[in-house]
């Protein structure tokens, strides 16, 4: 049996409500945001995830079992390939996105979510994503695990991140290189 609450007004608003018009959001938010076709906007609203900006902070921190945030992306635009060490969980808030992912064996594969589809990616899969409409559009992505762990990266995304002046520190956390990522 769940032993029962209580809660003020006060401490939801304070702990356990996230106010869109609040959420920041982070165009540095992984280490490939800054290589073209990369771009997007991140915002974390339920635990930090594996987000590697660790300026970007949630409004709700109690993430037990699972991290929320929603991406925005202009047309093209998205994530190149990475894999997690938890389940991702993509959800078409408006327009089309394109969910790609590559097998062991390098076959590739692609399929397109419209508006409210739903996708679990499974742990260890490789995979990314793009904006495949032709307006900005928004996509709720679930990672699972209080602790998630961070992104395991390709070292062709490391490198290209690295010559737009962007790495991870000792961390796993964001570094600028230069001052080509300002």
């Amino acid at each position: 049996m769940v032993e029962r609450i209580d809660a003020t007004p006060e401490y939801m608003e304070s702990e356990r409500i996230s106010r869109f018009g609040d959420l920041k959001s982070s165009a540095k938010a992984f280490i490939d945001t800054l290589i073209p076709g990369y771009e997007r906007d991140l915002y974390n609203i339920i635990g930090r995830g594996v987000v590697e900006d660790k300026e970007l902070q949630p409004p709700i921190k109690d993430n037990r079992d699972f991290n929320l945030g929603m991406i925005k992306a202009e047309p093209g635009k998205g994530a190149s390939p990475h894999i997690h060490a938890t389940n991702e969980v993509f959800f078409a808030l408006s327009g089309k996105w394109a969910i790609y992912w590559q097998n062991q064996d390098c076959s590739q594969h692609e399929v397109i979510l419209e508006q409210y589809d739903t996708v679990s990616v499974p742990i260890g899969l490789s995979r990314g994503f793009r904006n495949a409409g032709d307006d900005t559009a928004y996509m709720l992505a679930i990672v699972g695990g209080t602790d998630p762990g961070k992104v395991e990266w390709p070292q062709e995304t490391v490198d290209m991140a690295r010559e737009h002046g962007i790495g991870l520190d000792e961390n796993g956390d964001l570094a600028l290189l230069n001052s080509a990522a300002d």
